[in-house]
């Protein structure tokens, strides 16, 4: 066989060999969780995603993560909830499921609908009512909580969420504090006058200074807020960067160890 023949069929074996890995169910991090919908009392639906640990040992108890997503992640696929800003990947490549194990749920809000209805450039708010999307969440983090075949610990569950999930995630732990460990809210806002409700619970909040989108001012005004009631809250600001505060984030191994050591406090 000629060089030239020998390089030609060396690169359509490689050629073949990448394609069938890039469309192979293996190298996906999303293929392990399940797709799932919730149907609330008042007949409204909420498509979520599970997943648990990828090993489980019996008699052991591991975290449960809930992430509230950003825009970008809503619709009726039950995908884009994971897909957003790259979360899932993120995650993964964490360590979450395998260095870290723990359960995840991750509902989707749908198209038109909002965690919180509260416009993002508002630089104050005050809670509004509860949104269908996180009544819903709560019901499906309740269910999961008290389904006894899973072994999630009731007193690691930790939220999460970015931009319109940051809103979210403030808005979620203002509603129940008592039911959080721990929280990271990522480029959003909550209600300030409301900081008292969470000085006892450990927060880690990130925001970009150049954030045009949802101002770092949002973020600011929680942690003095819940500094004002008492409360220690950590805080990254991070200079330079714009709306994606949650790369800096989910690459931050120190955030992670936080995040995990964090454990309910008696009431």
């Amino acid at each position: 066989m000629s060089i030239s023949r020998l390089l030609s069929s060396l690169f359509l074996f490689l050629v073949f060999s990448l394609g069938v890995y890039a469309g192979s169910d293996f190298p996906d991090p999303e293929k392990p969780s399940e797709a799932r919908a919730w149907k609330g009392a008042g007949g409204k639906t909420l498509n979520y995603r599970f997943r648990a640990p990828d090993r489980v040992v019996k008699g052991e108890r591991y975290p449960l993560v809930v992430f509230y997503h950003g825009a970008g992640g809503r619709g009726s696929d039950n995908f884009g909830q994971i897909r957003d800003a790259g979360a899932i990947r993120a995650f993964v490549k964490a360590g979450l499921f395998s260095d870290r194990p723990c359960y995840l749920l991750a509902g989707q809000v749908p198209k038109g609908q909002l965690w919180v209805d509260v416009a993002w450039s508002t630089l104050e708010h005050r809670m509004p009512a509860i949104s269908d999307p996180m009544r819903l969440m709560f019901e499906v983090i309740d269910a999961h909580l008290s389904d006894s075949s899973l072994q999630i610990d009731p007193d690691r569950v930790y939220a999460m969420g970015l931009s319109m999930g940051g809103y979210g995630t403030w808005d979620a732990i203002q509603r129940r504090p008592g039911l959080f460990a721990a929280a990271v809210p990522i480029c959003g806002g909550g209600d300030k006058s409301r900081g008292r409700d969470l000085a006892a619970l450990p927060i880690w909040a990130w925001h970009g200074d150049r954030d045009k989108v949802i101002r770092v001012s949002r973020s600011r005004d929680m942690i003095a807020a819940i500094k004002a009631a008492g409360g220690a809250p950590k805080f990254t600001e991070l200079p330079g960067v714009g709306h994606n505060s949650w790369s800096a984030c989910w690459k931050s191994e120190e955030m992670w160890k936080w995040l995990f050591a964090q454990k309910r406090r008696p009431e």
